[in-house]
């Protein structure tokens, strides 16, 4: 459920107008392949995890299996991308709420999105037992009102046919490369979506049976989501076209509810406003305890100030972690734009996932659950989407890679 409640959130409620503006119609593809990259990556994580189940993932796994400068690169770059995931998040609650009120506009994006990621944050301090509990509830409205959605988008695909399907390979905005490059664009965007599954495995301490239950939860929670993704992408292009999808999302950060206006059908888009703001609340609370996870790790090694290594009196939560994550997290919404967050989290969290694959084929015979050739697969997609990813975007994830790097290296000469 937590992984659950990490994908089905900002990827489907917001994501999707973004990777429409670069791709149009083909979004739909991209979806798909992006799901295929990443259930490569869910086998590598989940090996991974059930072989050294400890908090921290990929990070802990780099230094496990590789070296400590990549594993340190790994927990660098999870930081980021799931940090410019969890703003992307609050601000897409934000959109959401603002515009299912009637305020719309970009006014109050900003402070709402803030006061959201510190709710969340407090929430996460209370323990993962209690946020599981709230992360069920917010699941199963965000999978109703996404139902209710397909149904009611239906009939109004059926009127309109084809006609905002083709061509399928369509210009993207301006700005924007459209075409191949823009599907191969459009992928990379998607693929931020699948990664909650990851989720489970930076708890993997938090685990029963962590072999056995890990791998399951991880594959588990890729299958349906990725089904639900595309025939909402499909309904939505179809009914309202790829443009006014990425307008709504540019202008309001609520591309769906703003489409589901569209289909007249009472009190639906107030439904798909409830279920969005319980998603990216979903997505919120759950970027936190990952996110914690990592920044407890990190500074059980040193790569981080100690004082985040800290966990509660009664051992169930690294308080100073979390609240160090909300920080980071608010700080990041308070850049105000989606595209711009969610870009960023595009490169850095293809970055990470390539470590994943790496540390994956360091895995002897008897550790492995599954073939090598999803690790290799898994390994090539996230580098070749990387590529693709905005010159800008990608100059800024090589500066902060450079920039931890740099940040290790002094912490490794103090005494």
């Amino acid at each position: 459920m937590m992984g659950f409640g990490s994908i089905v959130g900002t990827g489907v409620f917001v994501s999707i107008g973004v990777a429409a503006g670069v791709a149009g119609p083909a979004v739909v593809l991209a979806i798909g392949i992006a799901a295929l990259v990443a259930m490569c990556n869910a086998f590598s994580s989940a090996q991974l995890a059930a072989n050294h189940p400890v908090s921290g993932g990929t990070y802990e796994y780099g230094y496990a299996y590789l070296h400590p400068a990549l594993g340190f690169t790994a927990g660098w770059m999870f930081l980021c991308a799931k940090s410019a995931s969890a703003a992307t998040a609050a601000l897409g609650f934000s959109g959401y709420l603002l515009h299912t009120l009637g305020g719309g506009g970009r006014i109050g994006l900003t402070p709402v999105a803030l006061a959201a990621s510190v709710a969340l944050t407090l929430v996460v301090l209370g323990g993962i037992r209690r946020s599981n509990r709230i992360n069920i509830v917010i699941v199963f409205i965000t999978l109703l009102s996404l139902a209710a959605f397909v149904l009611a988008g239906l009939p109004v695909v059926a009127r309109t046919g084809a006609s905002r399907l083709t061509p399928f390979f369509q210009p993207g905005e301006t700005g924007a490369p459209g075409g191949i490059r823009g599907l191969l664009h459009a992928t990379a965007l998607m693929f931020v979506a699948y990664t909650g599954s990851g989720r489970i495995a930076t708890l993997g301490e938090e685990v029963r049976d962590p072999r056995r239950t890990i791998p399951r939860a991880i594959v588990f929670t890729l299958a349906g989501p990725a089904a639900l993704y595309m025939a909402v992408g499909l309904v939505a292009i179809a009914a309202v076209g790829g443009g006014f999808l990425s307008e709504a999302t540019a202008s309001q950060a609520a591309p769906l509810e703003v489409a589901a206006r569209r289909f007249n059908v009472a009190g639906l888009s107030g439904l798909v406003g409830i279920g969005a703001m319980t998603a990216m609340l979903g997505v919120l609370l759950n970027l936190i305890l990952g996110l914690s996870r990592v920044v407890l790790a990190m500074g059980r090694r040193g790569d981080l100030p100690g004082v985040t290594a800290r966990i509660r009196a009664d051992g169930s939560t690294p308080s100073v972690a979390v609240i160090v994550v909300g920080g980071m997290i608010a700080g990041l919404a308070s850049i105000g734009s989606v595209k711009t967050t969610w870009a960023f989290s595009a490169f850095t969290v293809l970055i990470y996932y390539a470590i994943t694959n790496l540390a994956a084929l360091r895995l002897g015979k008897k550790e492995r659950l599954y073939p090598p050739i999803f690790a290799w697969g898994g390994l090539a997609g996230c580098l070749f989407l990387a590529c693709w990813v905005q010159w800008r975007i990608w100059l800024t994830g090589v500066g902060l890679i450079l920039l931890g790097l740099a940040w290790r290296a002094f912490r490794r000469m103090l005494p």
